[in-house]
């Protein structure tokens, strides 16, 4: 089966290295086309061997885009076309209906409560999101969460499968030499405690609140380190500065190296106002990390001591802090977290919907060209 993967974007992000570690992994022949952005995941795609194309938007309104998509679909005579993202859902699944594409899928990584990938949950966008769903045949939810939203947002249920993200266990696990050499490209050293964050800097992630509660416990020899970029790095820089500790919050950018960088952690914080799934926090835990959260669908009904839910509250998050930090305790794995999403397992399920709904479209035009083709009744012939 031939499988074009289209997404928004290939700069680096959660959902970006879902559609890297899936395409690397598929039993399937895949490709990738990418609406604009062939940043540095697109690299480490094409260097697997995978073809990716640049489809060369520059505005999210870009009719002729939707007929250059249309084209590559029907050139490349791909059986399914699976989606990332909403801009990418809503070109790529109606591209995908115009160049008759047997199958068509999209996957849900970023549906909040009042927003979808950053973007306000207005009602052009919901209007734009429900309408390109009717030309797909499943929307993949990465958890239960964002099926329960997809359902209340006007998808039909039976439309709806859950199928977690996965993680790559040995890409994120710990590394010595690593933490070593991470640490002192930051000017830590080993006898630091660093407490940190991974993922982009906006105010959903709330790192505001980790600096507030963070604050009193920062000393000689406690680091609080943030690892991402985004529109709310100045505002975060300037209330460390406000709160007497600038020097001890050191803010890392954007980086690539997920295991270096938790490798360099001992305690690792998400404190998020909402999320659809909390990749972060397994990579974590698969790192060996103990970690506290305020919330994270992925670990709905998994029972560890390594992951401690707080309320996202100063008072309360500053006292896990104090008690984590003190504890010091040593890195160890959460065995079920592999078993539940291990990358190769997720990939698996996600080729086998595939293989079902083609087959689900081949069984049903036979049945139709049965009930066409020397069939008395169609023919007008009485039995």
């Amino acid at each position: 089966m031939r499988v074009l993967h289209v997404i928004t974007g290939l700069g680096i992000g959660g959902a970006e290295l879902q559609v890297y570690e899936l395409v690397r992994r598929s039993g399937h022949e895949c490709e990738v086309v990418t609406l604009y952005n062939a940043g540095e995941v697109a690299n480490m795609i094409s260097g697997a061997g995978i073809p990716v194309h640049d489809l060369g938007m520059t505005s999210n309104t870009e009719l002729g885009a939707l007929f250059r998509l249309r084209s590559l679909m029907r050139s490349g005579g791909f059986d399914a076309v699976h989606t990332h993202l909403y801009r990418s859902c809503v070109y790529g699944r109606t591209a995908a209906r115009l160049a008759g594409v047997p199958v068509v899928v999209a996957s849900e990584h970023s549906i909040g409560e009042t927003h979808l990938e950053r973007r306000r949950m207005s009602a052009g966008v919901r209007l734009l999101y429900l309408g390109s769903d009717l030309f797909s045949d499943t929307t993949i939810a990465v958890s239960d969460t964002v099926a329960a939203r997809l359902r209340r947002w006007g998808l039909p249920a039976r439309k709806v499968r859950v199928i977690p993200n996965g993680v790559d266990f040995d890409r994120v696990a710990f590394d010595p030499d690593a933490r070593a050499r991470t640490r002192n490209e930051l000017g830590l050293s080993e006898r630091h405690r660093v407490v940190g964050v991974l993922g982009r800097l906006d105010p959903n992630k709330r790192f505001d609140l980790l600096i507030e509660s963070a604050t009193p416990l920062l000393d000689e020899d406690t680091r609080l380190l943030l690892v991402g970029d985004g529109p709310d790095r100045q505002r975060l820089e300037e209330l460390a500065e406000a709160n007497g500790v600038s020097d001890k919050v050191i803010f890392a950018g954007k980086r690539s190296d997920v295991a270096s960088v938790l490798s360099a952690l001992d305690l690792f914080v998400a404190c998020s106002k909402q999320e659809t799934f909390g990749l972060s926090v397994l990579e974590a835990l698969a790192n060996g990390l103990v970690v506290l959260y305020t919330t994270c669908p992925a670990l709905d009904g998994v029972s560890t001591d390594r992951a401690i839910e707080v309320a996202g509250e100063v008072k309360e998050l500053r006292s896990a802090l104090r008690a984590e930090l003190s504890a010091a305790r040593p890195r160890t794995q959460v065995p079920e977290l592999r078993e539940l999403y291990g990358m190769d397992a997720v990939t698996e399920r996600i080729d086998q919907l595939y293989d079902e709904l083609l087959s689900g479209r081949r069984d049903g035009r036979r049945v139709r060209q049965q009930g066409t083709v020397g069939d008395p009744a169609s023919s007008g012939v009485n039995p």
